[in-house]
This record gives C-alpha cells, structure tokens and sequence, in this order.
C-alpha cells in the first residue's frame, strides 16, 4: 500500500491503495466519481476516458503507479458544474446518447478534439473518435453533436 494524493477535479484527493489499483477502481469504488464506465478493461472501447493533463487517457489500464505527482486529473464529474460545457449542451441539442454508457468517455475524447482542432471536417471527427466505441451505434448522433459544439465554440473565438 502507498499513500499517494491526487489531483481530481481541481480537488485534492488522499488514497491509501495498492499502487497497482486501476484509476478506473480508484474514481468509482474508493471516490464515488462514478461517471466515468467500466467497458471492456483493455483500454480499447473508450468508456473509461479521462483527462490526465488535458490529455484523454483509459482510466482502466491507468495504474496509480503510472501517475506523476500532480497531474491533473479531469474526470467527467469536472467538465462542469452543471452540465453546461459547450459538447455537453451540443450532445442535448443532437440528442446523442441512447443508452448513455458509453457518452461520458465520448464527451471527454471530444473535449479534447476540440481543444486540439476548434474546426475539424467531418472525417476528422470520425477519425479522432475512432477508438471510442458506442454498442448502440449512436455514431451519426455523436459527429452532430461535435459539429454542433464546432460551430457554437468557433463563433466565441
């Protein structure tokens, strides 16, 4: 066991855990934050995406151990207080989710698309999200929805 304090949220979290645990483990059994989904365990449906540093990671194959002291860890929950985050009011606006597993990792992978690519085409779209998969096929949802979030963030800057 090791004592190791995170960064979660812009909330200081202490764990007292195996440095082996999964950070999935670590948000949902031992912090609540249980808005980012256990999907595959592999780190290849995308469920479990995260920010670490602004980056999107898989909570589920993300040790403990492989954190660096501070980084910043975003999880859903931290997007926004209150729903109110540009893809989280597009995903409304394009009615995405059908059954709603999968979309906390899809919002998080298109936070950072976006922050990377402010306009991206609709190929571009489909190729960043690739690796982020929905098992009700919500696909064409989920592209509206960031060219919605494009349109609507592009017209700020």
């Amino acid at each position: 066991m090791a004592s190791q304090s995170l960064n979660i949220n812009n909330k200081k979290y202490a764990v007292d855990l195996n440095e082996d645990t999964s950070l999935l483990w670590v948000l949902r059994e031992h912090l609540g934050l249980t808005g980012t989904k256990y999907g595959c365990g592999i780190a290849l449906c995308g469920s479990c995406t995260i920010h670490v540093d602004d980056k999107p990671m898989r909570a589920c194959s993300l040790t403990l151990s492989a954190l660096n002291k501070g980084q910043k860890i975003t999880t859903i929950e931290g997007l926004s207080k209150n729903g109110d985050h540009p893809i989280q009011q597009a995903w409304v606006e394009a009615q995405a989710p059908q059954c709603g597993y999968c979309q906390s990792g899809q919002i998080m992978q298109a936070v950072t698309l976006l922050a990377e690519n402010p306009n991206p085409t609709r190929e571009e779209i489909k190729a960043y999200m690739n690796g982020n998969l929905c098992r009700c096929g919500t696909y064409l949802r989920i592209v509206k929805a960031i060219e919605i979030a494009a349109k609507k963030t592009s017209v700020k800057t």
